[in-house]
């Protein structure tokens, strides 16, 4: 696998870029235009500064590793690649939308994987004419840290695609696990959905506060990050939509997402990326929002 093609240069697409391009892959990373993609480059670019400073790696890697990664604009290079990555948004109609053209443009041997959380991989198949072909390949933010990368299969995949996939994953240094069947949301966002949603629930009812709560899960569970800590890093948005999927797949109360979650999303509180969640970023160190405490 010496070429990777991945769609989508936002977080999990620029870091996935980066590990493919840590281990020698030439690496087209494709976006809308490129103001977004240049835009993703530099924050790889200002990532691999700080660990030259840190003395984990030589300018000279952090120059070759930059380079082995070429902006796109268009899926015209995903034809000569040997898999391709979807990172986009995490909405079934957009990610069919991106794999209808794939599936046009990729020869039929060549994987088309994506990396989401909580879209239905047999849906997104079902745009193309090759579905054995796509796979769920699913790395966890950082993906330039993770290990786990979950391996998905859709109702017609073959066992053959998974096989290309782990094998893949290994190569970029990570620890795959092979999913039996398609299932909502996989193993480890599915059992997270029901502990984070469950946290919002135990804040919205007055049991205790942010703090309380994120202290209670890392000393008590020996989680390395509370749950509103985590919620934050990962996208309010992301979150809701997630517990919203599992709610309406599963029928399953554990997975009702709280009121208070909703109201956040609206106000556009969506976590680090906004400036603002559960915490307020800033300031350094991080304080929790002001509204909390009205």
């Amino acid at each position: 696998m010496e070429k990777l093609f991945v769609v989508g240069a936002g977080t999990m697409g620029r870091g996935i870029a980066q590990v493919a391009a840590s281990v020698g892959s030439q690496v087209y990373l494709c976006d809308i235009s490129m103001d977004v993609v240049k835009k993703s480059l530099d924050i790889i670019k200002i990532g691999l500064d700080k660990l030259v400073q840190k003395d984990k790696m030589t300018k000279s890697q952090a120059n070759e590793l930059l380079e082995r990664i070429e902006p796109a604009v268009s899926y015209e290079k995903s034809a000569g690649s040997d898999f391709v990555i979807e990172a986009a948004l995490e909405d079934v109609a957009i990610k069919q939308s991106i794999f209808r053209e794939l599936d046009a443009i990729v020869p039929v041997h060549i994987v088309l994987a994506s990396n989401t959380t909580s879209c239905s991989i047999t849906e997104v198949a079902s745009a193309t004419q090759h579905p054995e072909r796509v796979v769920g390949m699913h790395f966890y933010n950082p993906a330039t840290l993770m290990q786990l990368v979950e391996i998905m299969p859709g109702i017609l995949t073959t066992r053959d695609t998974l096989e290309k996939t782990r094998d893949l994953s290994i190569k970029y240094g990570k620890k795959p696990v092979v999913l039996e069947r398609e299932g909502p949301a996989g193993i480890t966002s599915r059992v997270l959905a029901g502990l984070l949603n469950e946290a919002v629930w135990v804040l919205f009812e007055g049991i205790a506060d942010v703090e309380g709560i994120d202290k209670a899960i890392v000393l008590g569970c020996n989680h390395k990050m509370g749950p509103f800590t985590l919620m934050d890093m990962i996208g309010l948005d992301i979150h809701l939509a997630k517990t919203k999927m599992l709610f309406d797949k599963t029928g399953d109360a554990r997975y009702r997402p709280c009121y208070l979650l909703e109201q956040m999303v609206t106000a556009g509180l969506l976590g680090r990326k906004a400036g603002r969640g559960f915490y307020d970023y800033s300031t350094d160190p991080a304080k929790v929002s002001d509204f909390f405490n009205r």
